[in-house]
């Protein structure tokens, strides 16, 4: 498969960007590999600059659900480019898009529109604080909330990619008022909260961990967060900016029957476009400037061309048996992968919730961040790499997620699956 353009496009972007690339995974040094330049994409594909087509599982980082340039998305931003593109003030748009979010979260009375997840859970966490007036922030291991410097620490994602524990830039200070904990451990979070509940702001999780892989809560353990964050007063937040709208349309919180204090929204909620939210009570959110008195703003926050994506997406996502289709898909791919495995003699734990697929080369349960750094990244990088080369377009990192998307169709299954074969086929050997 010819990538002249691409690694011409690569060899220019190392003189001027960092590491050649605008977010570090994408370097695909983990897996051995220069990035891919894209040129379009297309429903579930995507073409890069060499003109090679990819069936697309990354969506984006996980926001397009209805697959590249849907019909509606793109009337909502064409019908929107008309009245303007930044306003920097008030606009019908947003209202609807709060709307929309509220109807299907109920936990959520009130949101805050704003321009990325890191962003969301940033702000999320000051409220937390200012409410408490607590300084200390409980996360897990593995779970990667952003990029803010209170956050870092054991990040999953891309951090865990190139194998970093957190950040230089990050004040010893800083690092000290957020306890990383393992993921699914109930014990040591009673345990902690035991002896330091009276000082815990806020607890922060990924109900469903995307950031390490895909890792599902054990039983309770939700449950233990939600009981042990009102027994101590700290403020719950779910972080689902991977998971919300994507497992379910009220986003994990509606799988589990879990009701947090406060929810941190994604791109998919912009149709795939800068944006992101932050929203829960109404009593925390009135805390909120101008209304309350902590301070977050931004000049391009409820952007219109953002709303009118956003809108057009969440109707189409809230279609009848919009999200039974989307389950069958992934099953059947998810099902596949294993088969494939199995047939190759190869160890691996196959699993999705929803449209989130995970993938894991290990003959052990992965229920932690630990579990996770254990599983065989070199037969992974051999199946990417081997998935690339045959127009199959995942993220290049073990502790990624898939995503399949309503585009993706029968035939675009069967194609990955009849390519994952042949791989792990040549990767037993």
């Amino acid at each position: 498969m010819d990538a002249t353009n691409s690694q011409d496009l690569f060899q220019r972007a190392l003189k001027v960007i960092p590491g050649g690339v605008n977010s570090p995974v994408r370097a695909c040094k983990s897996v051995g590999a220069a990035p891919l330049f894209i040129d379009r994409a297309d429903g579930p594909h995507i073409f890069d600059a060499d003109g090679n087509r990819f069936i697309d599982y990354i969506g984006s980082w996980g926001p397009m659900i209805l697959g590249h340039r849907h019909p509606a998305v793109i009337a909502a931003i064409s019908g929107v480019l008309n009245r303007g593109t930044s306003f920097g003030a008030p606009i019908d748009l947003e209202i609807r898009l709060a709307e929309l979010v509220i109807d299907a979260f109920p936990s959520v009375e009130m949101i805050r529109m704003v321009n990325s997840g890191t962003e969301a859970t940033m702000s999320a966490i000051r409220l937390a604080r200012a409410v408490t007036e607590r300084e200390m922030v409980i996360k897990f291991d593995g779970c990667y909330h952003g990029s803010a410097d209170t956050l870092l620490v054991a990040a999953g994602s891309g951090v865990a990619t190139l194998g970093i524990p957190g950040s230089p830039g990050i004040p010893e200070s800083v690092a000290q008022r957020t306890l990383s904990l393992p993921f699914n451990d109930m014990a040591c979070i009673q345990r902690v909260m035991k002896e330091q509940g009276e000082k815990i702001a806020c607890i922060i999780v990924e109900p469903i961990a995307g950031n390490m892989g895909l890792v599902t809560p054990i039983v309770g353990f939700l449950e233990v967060l939600r009981e042990l964050s009102q027994k101590y007063g700290s403020i719950l937040i779910f972080d689902e900016v991977m998971t919300g709208f994507r497992v379910a349309l009220g986003g994990a919180q509606a799988l589990y029957g879990i009701r947090p204090d406060l929810t941190c929204f994604g791109k998919i909620i912009g149709g795939g476009l800068p944006v992101g939210a932050y929203g829960g009570r109404r009593d925390l959110m009135e805390h909120i400037a101008p209304q309350g008195s902590v301070y977050q703003a931004g000049t391009l926050s409820g952007n219109p061309i953002a709303m009118a994506a956003g809108i057009a997406t969440l109707e189409q996502i809230r279609k009848d048996g919009f999200y039974e289709s989307l389950e069958k898909k992934t099953e059947r791919l998810s099902t596949g992968f294993a088969d494939a495995a199995d047939k190759a003699g190869i160890a691996a734990k196959v699993g999705h919730v929803g449209s989130m697929l995970g993938l894991f080369f290990t003959d052990q349960e992965v229920k932690n961040f630990d579990d996770a750094k254990t599983c065989d990244l070199d037969r992974f990088a051999g199946f990417y790499n081997g998935l690339r080369a045959n127009g199959i377009y995942i993220a290049p990192s073990q502790f990624e997620v898939l995503f399949v998307s309503a585009a993706h169709q029968a035939e675009d299954i069967d194609e990955t699956i009849r390519a994952a074969e042949v791989v792990l086929k040549e990767l037993s050997v």
